[in-house]
């Protein structure tokens, strides 16, 4: 229960050196201020770099053809070939745990030549030729109009999706967008809808700059005939995409007859092996900054640690007076450990606001000046603060052990001749 002259005392014996028990406190609050500090940048961190990541769907592969390096069965080496729209049937009939294939076409790319035309403006951007599922494996926000249909593909009408950079360039302000023509490569396609991406790393402005029409529109319009340019594969959830590469690349080979061990005739891209490898490296870069922060603060609490033997040495006189007049030797512990909870935690929590407002800082100057690359909206959780608080009192706990126990062990007769 509150004690009023416990705590008063407490104050006292705090106070009586006052410029002595701030300097032993600088040490908690500078390990603490580290540590928040620490933390706070390897999350800043970790969202720049996930940013990058945008919406995707992680368990996902890319998968693209290149020349053979080995002559097999009977075809020459440095072989040319394209997946072809079969293939994803075969895929989906010989591996199981996959939710879905999507075959893409592309055509231009951001900042080549002009590939689109309406009236007087000209832009180059990215073409895909897509199928509707791919919304699922890269999110957009459809902000007007619709995205792409299966009755799309069937019929292959020759419609299309813009991208927001896309209708800046191409379209006034306030100007009405949908059932409007663009000309892609002299074809003419109808505007159907407008998107966004939430994607602020590097590529964010070509993210913005893309348009995608029927994946059946482009064969014809384009004569790719019955070729694929890639494919995004995701796994169903539960299921690594990474486990089950190996047997899709296997597929494939096998359907172009390329020699089993030409591990160059197939190119892909395994995202959720390269997020997995993200989340180790900010799952190692969390670990070293609380065993970082956890060091500095040790040190702090060795500063605790020795003022309060001093404060125990200085009131040897007063402890064998009140053993004298029988208190109890935990009353006395129980004194010498709130005084070490106290100076620690009030230390710590300093450190923690002050940690707070760099944070703040830090994120009012990102708002203001615009994200840096790789680095997005430092901060700290909740249960970051409660770890905080539970190192800091157990720190305080450790800090006060040794002079409480040193302070029981005090005789009251010999405490009473201490001059």
């Amino acid at each position: 229960m509150f004690n009023r002259d416990r705590w008063k005392e407490i104050l006292e014996v705090l106070t009586t050196n006052l410029f002595r028990t701030i300097l032993t406190a600088f040490g908690v609050f500078w390990g603490i201020l580290i540590l928040i500090i620490l933390l706070a940048a390897g999350k800043g961190l970790e969202n720049g770099i996930k940013a990058d990541f945008g919406d995707i769907a992680t368990n996902t592969m890319f998968m693209w053809t290149r020349s053979t390096t080995k002559a097999y069965a009977g075809l020459p080496k440095d072989r040319e070939f394209e997946f072809k729209i079969q293939d994803v049937q075969t895929i989906r009939a010989n591996i199981p745990n996959l939710r879905f294939i999507s075959p893409r076409n592309q055509l231009g790319g951001f900042r080549g030549g002009s590939n689109v035309v309406r009236g007087i403006n000209t832009g180059a951007y990215n073409i895909y030729g897509d199928y509707p599922e791919i919304i699922n494996q890269d999110p957009m926000t459809i902000t007007s109009g619709r995205f792409l249909n299966q009755n799309d593909i069937q019929d292959k009408r020759k419609i299309a999706i813009i991208g927001r950079g896309v209708r800046n360039d191409l379209y006034d302000k306030d100007e009405e967008v949908l059932g409007t023509y663009i000309k892609i490569q002299g074809v003419n396609f109808m505007v159907v809808g407008t998107y966004k991406k939430n994607n602020t790393g590097d590529d964010g402005e070509e993210a913005q700059k893309e348009i995608f029409v029927p994946f059946t529109t482009f064969s014809q319009a384009f004569n790719r005939g019955e070729d694929v340019g890639w494919m995004a594969i995701t796994a169903n959830d539960g299921n690594s995409i990474s486990e089950l590469k190996d047997k899709i690349i296997t597929t494939m080979r096998e359907k172009h007859k390329i020699h089993p061990e030409d591990n160059r005739a197939i190119g892909y891209f395994d995202l959720y092996e390269q997020y997995n490898r993200v989340e180790s490296l900010f799952g190692a870069m969390g670990f070293i900054a609380y065993f970082v922060g956890v060091l500095v603060l040790l040190s702090g609490i060795i500063g605790v640690s020795n003022i309060m033997l001093i404060v125990v040495k200085e009131r040897t006189k007063e402890i064998g007076i009140r053993r004298a007049l029988g208190e109890d030797p935990w009353s006395i512990k129980k004194q010498i450990l709130l005084e070490s909870i106290f100076l620690t935690i009030i230390s710590g929590m300093a450190g923690i606001v002050m940690g707070a407002l760099f944070i703040y800082g830090v994120n009012a100057l990102l708002d203001a000046n615009g994200p840096v690359d790789m680095f997005l909206n430092p901060s700290v959780s909740l249960g970051v603060v409660s770890i905080a608080l539970v190192i800091l009192i157990i720190s305080g706990l450790l800090a006060g052990f040794i002079p409480a126990q040193s302070a029981i062990r005090v005789r009251p007769i010999e405490a009473l001749r201490t001059e």
